[in-house]
């Protein structure tokens, strides 16, 4: 919104370039006293090509009279900055306007879609291709425009869900955000375990993804932590829990990284992941309509029909 100064800094200049104008054609469509005629300039070239000097046509100083008289009226009627004018008018209610029109327009569009379960909505082409243009302009930023995620983004792509993969849950995810939040367990670790508790633990989770392969001794170290600590949310075997959003530690499909620095980091000093609520952005059916784009990303027991993939 333009300040009252601003405001009054393009009424004064508008009113002084209007004045200006209107100065210059005044001071220029009269002949003044001691003037040439206008076959008189003394201004030959050639010989035979002479200057002249005549008034400006009738029209043309009509014409520029009735601009000055209309970028007036035009500043009268719409007003400048803070100063309304006459025809009460406002970018932002020209605004609310249009919204309100494509509002109205979008919610026709949306009636069909209304209330659907996603995996429903997976199975109709124009569903997953208004849903995969809602997810374009809202999720991609996060999840990658074609949803294999990056780094501490989850891959929507693969058969990994992190709170559950049912529709249901899906739905939830999206409509209401999610919290993920793991501890920095460094400072517990070190103080029950010794200086090297963080690695133990670290060489335990990287084990849980590797069957059949010996565990040395720091995995056998770091199991006992992982017992004592950590299977409260990713259970004794370490395969996570949906509920609380913990991580299958088995699949080797690692969030923020699966390198030992990254464990490490992880473990030492926690993380903390946030999905936004996208109900009150997008409203309820929208909302469905990206989840039923997300669900065909995806395998599933049932998949979509193959001309409602992306």
């Amino acid at each position: 919104m333009m300040t009252s100064g601003w405001t009054w800094y393009v009424v004064v200049l508008v009113a002084l370039n209007i004045a200006g104008c209107l100065w210059l054609l005044m001071a220029n469509v009269k002949r003044r006293p001691g003037d040439p005629s206008p076959e008189d300039t003394s201004h030959v070239w050639d010989g035979d090509i002479t200057e002249y000097n005549k008034p400006l046509p009738k029209w043309w100083i009509n014409l520029f009279y009735i601009t000055i008289v209309f970028g007036i009226g035009y500043l009268a009627w719409y007003g400048v900055g803070r100063m309304h004018g006459f025809g009460h008018w406002s970018s932002k209610s020209e605004w609310a306007l249009d919204k309100a029109a494509e509002d109205a327009r979008l919610e026709e569009t949306l009636k069909l879609y209304a209330g659907k379960p996603i995996d429903a909505l997976a199975k109709d082409p124009g569903a997953v291709a208004l849903g995969r243009t809602i997810f374009v302009n809202n999720c991609a930023a996060c999840h990658g425009s074609t949803g294999l995620g990056a780094k501490g983004f989850p891959n929507l792509a693969d058969e990994v869900w992190y709170w559950g993969g049912s529709p249901e849950s899906v739905l939830e995810t999206i409509r209401n955000g999610r919290n993920a939040v793991m501890p920095a367990w460094g400072t517990v670790l070190t103080a029950q375990g010794g200086p090297l508790a963080v690695d133990d633990v670290v060489a335990y989770v990287q084990s849980l993804s590797k069957p059949g392969q010996s565990e040395d001794e720091a995995a056998e170290r770091g199991e006992k932590q992982f017992s004592t600590l950590c299977i409260a949310c990713h259970g004794p075997e370490g395969k996570g829990n949906p509920i609380l959003g913990a991580r299958d530690l088995t699949t080797a499909r690692w969030l923020y990284g699966g390198s030992k620095e990254a464990l490490h980091q992880t473990i030492a000093d926690g993380r903390n992941g946030v999905m936004p609520a996208w109900e009150p952005v997008l409203g309820e059916t929208r909302v469905r309509l990206v989840g039923a784009y997300v669900w065909t990303l995806s395998k599933h027991d049932a998949p979509a029909p193959r001309e409602a993939a992306p």
